[in-house]
Order: C-alpha cells, then sequence, then structure tokens
C-alpha cells in the first residue's frame, strides 16, 4: 500500500470506531433520559447496546492496536535502547497480528453460526447476525492494520510516530 493510501484507510478506521463509541455513547444517553423521564424505553435498547460495544470492540481494536497506545507494561522497554525496543515491537506486533488473526477466523464462524440459529433481538425480533458481521469487520480490518504496522515497523519505522515517548522511572 502506498503511504498515502495507506494513511487514509487508517483514518477512515479511526474515524468508525469513534463514530461507534459516539453511537453507543448516544444510545446509552437517550435511554437514560427517556427512561428516567418519561418512563419509556426505546424497543431492543439493551440489546442494540450491546450488540453495538461489541462492534465498538472489534472496531477499536484495530485503531488503538496500530497506533499502539493501548495499554501497555513497559518496564523491559523502557530500560532497553532503541535497537532492542524495536526488536520487541516487532515481535509482540507479530504475536498481536497471530491472535486477532486467529480471532478473526473465529468470530467469522460465530457470524455464521449465529445466522443459521436465526438469533433475534428480545423486542422487534430482528436478525442479530448482522451485527456480528459488522463486528467481524471490524476484526479483519484490523488484521490489516496490524499487518500495516508490522511492515512499516521492520522496513519504514520512520512512518511510525509515537505519541509519547517511554522513559524509564527513576
Amino acid at each position: 500500500m502506498k503511504p498515502k493510501f495507506a494513511d487514509r484507510f487508517i483514518d477512515s478506521i479511526e474515524f468508525l470506531a469513534a463514530l461507534f463509541v459516539g453511537i453507543v455513547a448516544a444510545d446509552v444517553f437517550v435511554s437514560v433520559l427517556l427512561r428516567y423521564f418519561f418512563g419509556v424505553s426505546i424497543p431492543d435498547s439493551y440489546d442494540f447496546g450491546r450488540l453495538l460495544l461489541g462492534v465498538l470492540i472489534f472496531w477499536g481494536i484495530g485503531a488503538t492496536s496500530y497506533r499502539g497506545t493501548h495499554i501497555t507494561v513497559d518496564l523491559l522497554y523502557a530500560n532497553v535502547g532503541a535497537r532492542y525496543q524495536r526488536a520487541i515491537d516487532v515481535f509482540a506486533t507479530l504475536v498481536l497480528l497471530f491472535v486477532v488473526a486467529v480471532q478473526t477466523f473465529t468470530l467469522y464462524d460465530k457470524v455464521w453460526t449465529t445466522r443459521a440459529d436465526n438469533v433475534l433481538t428480545f423486542d422487534l425480533r430482528l436478525p442479530t447476525w448482522p451485527f456480528f458481521a459488522l463486528a467481524w469487520i471490524g476484526d479483519v480490518s484490523a488484521v490489516i492494520l496490524i499487518a500495516l504496522r508490522t511492515y512499516r515497523l521492520i522496513f519504514h519505522p520512520e512512518l511510525l510516530t509515537r505519541v509519547e515517548q517511554i522513559k524509564p522511572v527513576e
């Protein structure tokens, strides 16, 4: 992938992850507001919130994994030189790529079994498999972003910028 195309792809994945955060927050806010002030609930609000939270998590995996902004424990990393830090980054990203690829494979199976079992929401009786499919697409994008991060770590580390440089604890 060319850097400009890859960067646009990364930005669009991050935008979609942020969009899902907004949708989940709006669902919770409106549901609580209606229930508290008017004693009314949105049909399937709980199911939509639960399913959209799953979608949000899988899309968020890609965004945080590419940027390296997820929670880490860097005791060893912070106390070694730049060469070893890069080696640790490559190894950790390869492990993450393997784990997320296996997760993507199993989630693909979950999409089809959910569809075959005709799992529906409680109130409106809507099929839930499209939410699983949307989560799977987010997981596929995570695999692509992690593979791109791995490629850039190995061949073009200058294209990856760390948000905050880690300093060892004194």
